[in-house]
């Protein structure tokens, strides 16, 4: 049964459309100009991390219907925001452009927050002990990479649910 919000018949348009852009895409893939041809060491590991990362996040975000549409949300929400996260060290690791990497430190951090919030609006426990992707594995975390106390987050939406 198709989700309620597509109309019956919208689908082969959607294929059509899907299918369109992935052609134009290849067609203009071979339009290769010589300054492109000839990629770096790093931009062609960057070009394959990335396409990982966003190969993992699309076939991850195929969740299972659960019955329970904010469990599904989540389910699909968080290899969305993971998703982020892992292009977002992959900036890190290959970016050269200071405040692009300043960015990408923030959408790890934020991306992060939000994976949390939605694990704590389903009552999940919030048990990441995995080190920061800037951060070493078995490094001290510094001053300026503690961890973040998601107590006053929990508190604020429990003040809005019972509003």
């Amino acid at each position: 049964m198709p989700p309620r919000f597509l109309k019956p018949g919208l689908a082969p348009l959607g294929a059509a459309v899907l299918l369109a852009i992935a052609a134009a895409a290849f067609a203009h893939d071979g339009d290769h100009h010589p300054a492109e041809t000839a990629l770096s060491a790093d931009e062609s590991a960057f070009l394959a991390e990335n396409d990982a990362a966003m190969t993992k996040m699309m076939n991850d975000m195929a969740a299972k219907p659960s019955g329970d549409i904010d469990r599904d949300f989540v389910a699909m929400m968080t290899p969305h925001h993971q998703g982020a996260i892992d292009m977002a060290v992959i900036e890190l690791r290959y970016g050269k452009n200071e405040r692009l990497r300043r960015i990408a430190q923030e959408i790890i951090v934020e991306q992060r927050q939000e994976i949390d919030a939605m694990k704590l609006a389903l009552g999940e426990q919030v048990t990441d002990t995995t080190p920061a992707p800037t951060q070493q594995a078995g490094a001290t975390p510094g001053p300026a990479a503690t961890s973040h106390d998601h107590t006053n987050m929990h508190h604020e939406m429990m003040k809005q649910e019972t509003k």
